[in-house]
């Protein structure tokens, strides 16, 4: 098992919930938490640890994100005038390498982030491997043709495991997605409750 994958599989067990969905987190089998003591009963949380729970389960499944860079993003959507919550989500899913995933150019959110760092993947024609590049709704991204035949990219795009979302216009065979809107928390397909309403709490006690 890749370092990865065991790391991924902690995540989902230290949260007690499969966050990515997949079909093999140990989670659908064994619910405990890792370690030593993860056999024993969950306490319950107190409203600090609910906030932080909420933060640390939406950080994760964004993949390898900072806290600095998480916190930079809540800061924005801070900024910004309407529903903070709201805004998180929109600048989380604007991110270049979430876009990569949801289009099922690859399987999973950590390989997207690595395959925009190897720079498979065009802007609007541009070569780009920043996996945080901010998207804009029009924005059309593209697997370079050096990456057409990728067995991770075949794979992905054959798989029925996950729906392509409707604020992204993806043509399977041209292996190019359009952003077509900014979306809200609901038009996010999570496979699990996300709660950003609480990563607001979180952050502003």
């Amino acid at each position: 098992m890749s370092r990865r994958h065991s790391t991924k599989y902690k995540i989902d067990r230290r949260v007690g919930e499969n966050i990515w969905g997949r079909p093999k987190s140990p989670v659908n089998k064994r619910p405990n938490r890792p370690g030593q003591h993860g056999g024993a009963r969950r306490g319950k949380l107190s409203d600090f640890g609910t906030q932080l729970m909420a933060k640390q389960k939406l950080k994760f499944y964004y993949g390898d994100i900072t806290e600095k860079q998480f916190r930079k993003t809540y800061d924005e959507a801070n900024r910004r005038k309407g529903n903070t919550a709201e805004l998180l989500i929109g600048l989380l899913e604007c991110r270049l390498d979430a876009f990569v995933y949801r289009s099922k150019f690859v399987p999973t959110i950590f390989a997207a982030r690595q395959f925009v760092n190897h720079a498979h993947v065009k802007v609007n024609g541009v070569r780009t491997n920043i996996p945080s590049y901010r998207l804009k709704p029009g924005d059309v991204v593209e697997v370079r043709d050096r990456a057409k035949n990728m067995a991770l990219v075949l794979e992905a795009l054959g798989s029925a495991e996950r729906d392509i979302p409707d604020y992204i216009d993806v043509d399977p065979k041209a292996m190019s997605a359009t952003f077509v809107r900014i979306p809200t928390l609901s038009d996010v397909p999570y496979p699990v409750k996300m709660e950003p309403n609480l990563v607001v709490e979180f952050y502003s006690s």
